[in-house]
């Protein structure tokens, strides 16, 4: 975001901004008073426009500047004047200095893309030679046909493979002071899809089908909004009956576990009495192993497995619609909202920063939200699934009516 600023041995404004990812300062002919700063800033709001939409001519709005000359020359050439590494070189001096920030599998997914799509493309070619037509060149290649079937990437997977690629060639741009030919080029749209969660009576079903050693497990899944590398990677230390919280610490993912994708993943979960009472028939049965749903040995699950095993014949057998187990999490949102629990506490629990993914994903699902605790979702599911969940939930309700009672009793003595 650029600014109106003052210089303070003229007195002048200048318009301070960025263009092209180098800062510039242009000097202006007004003194520094209100109405002037109004005029400085309806013109860098103009410009700052232009920028946006690519069509900002700096030559046209500072004729003469030593800004607008160096941009024209970047125009004519594009390129830097020394010699650059070829591509595949400085692609494996980025990848070692960048693979410190990042988890194993995303450090493996970076490393996939470069040796299966940019090194075979741009491998040989100077890193600073490159233009936008070879890139754009290259991102029609990926669109149009992928691996022996013949199938096409998906817009998703193709603006993956271009996310490095983009990456490299900027840095490289800042390293050897030449213009990015990344510049301009954007990510490739990609359409919105619905969420597919299961309705109540869905979920009750699918509850008292399922075999009883993925009884727990599915109560869990439907009722906390656990990912399913979070729920796979959950072990007993993060599990607090006493507060009636799950902290979500790690995730397993590709087999190893890791920490969560996020810092809003690292979050506590507030449990319902319905899954604390699932949670308690599961430490019966593997709380002498680490994870909470393990096999025998006290490895955890694979989810392949649970998916093609147990998941997609459960669907089949209830004549449901074949859908991911990530749908859980979806549908732990929506009943959250059906139940009008408070935004902010769905966001905390799902782990996102913020409720604006909240409204965006499961906007149609949204009514009068009013509570702020969980409690609310404590009704929903004692409605649905009986209040015989334990004997504290039935001591509570009883607590509960007594005290409307005694309310009655009082208004009508008055």
């Amino acid at each position: 975001m650029g600014s109106v600023r003052v210089r303070n041995q003229t007195g002048k404004l200048f318009l301070d901004f960025r263009f092209r990812g180098k800062r510039c300062r242009e000097q202006t002919a007004l003194d520094d008073t209100p109405a002037n700063r109004k005029k400085a800033k309806k013109v860098l709001e103009r410009i700052e426009a232009e920028i946006s939409l690519g069509t900002f001519d700096y030559a046209r709005h500072f004729p003469g500047s030593t800004n607008a000359i160096a941009f024209a020359a970047e125009d004519r050439h594009g390129t830097p004047d020394q010699a650059t590494p070829l591509f595949s070189e400085f692609a494996e001096t980025w990848f070692d200095e960048m693979r410190i920030q990042w988890r194993q599998t995303h450090s493996d997914n970076v490393r996939l893309t470069l040796e299966k799509y940019l090194k075979p493309e741009f491998g040989e070619m100077e890193v600073g030679r490159i233009k936008k037509a070879d890139i754009l060149s290259f991102r029609s290649t990926l669109a149009k046909v992928s691996g022996r079937k013949e199938e096409r990437l998906s817009a998703t997977r193709i603006n993956h493979i271009m996310t490095p690629l983009r990456m490299i060639l900027n840095e490289a741009a800042n390293r050897y002071e030449f213009t990015s030919p990344y510049h301009g080029i954007k990510s490739l749209k990609v359409g919105r899809t619905d969420v597919e969660p299961f309705t109540l009576d869905e979920v009750k079903a699918i509850i008292d089908t399922v075999r009883p050693d993925f009884r727990p497990y599915f109560i869990v899944r439907f009722f906390t909004g656990l990912r399913t590398s979070e729920v796979h990677g959950l072990q007993w230390q993060f599990v607090d009956f006493e507060r009636r919280q799950l902290l979500v610490r790690n995730a397993l993912v590709k087999g190893q576990l890791v920490y969560t994708k996020n810092d809003g993943s690292f979050r506590t979960v507030d449990l319902s009495e319905m899954v604390c009472h699932a949670l308690r028939e599961q430490y019966k049965v593997t709380g002498q192993h680490a994870f909470v749903f393990c096999n025998r040995d006290g490895a955890p699950l694979n989810a392949n497995n649970v998916t093609n095993r147990v998941w997609h014949p459960l669907l089949r057998h209830l004549g449901l619609r074949r859908r991911r187990p990530y749908q859980t999490r979806h549908t732990a949102a929506t009943l959250w909202l059906a139940a009008g629990e408070s935004p902010e506490w769905i966001a905390r629990q799902m782990g996102h920063t913020t409720t604006e993914m909240l409204f965006r994903v499961y906007s149609r699902y949204v009514p009068n939200l009013t509570r702020q605790d969980g409690s609310a979702m404590e009704r929903l599911l004692r409605s649905n699934f009986g209040p015989g969940n334990n004997e504290e939930a039935s001591s509570q309700e009883e607590g509960a009516n007594e005290s409307t009672d005694t309310e009655r009793e009082v208004s009508h003595d008055g």
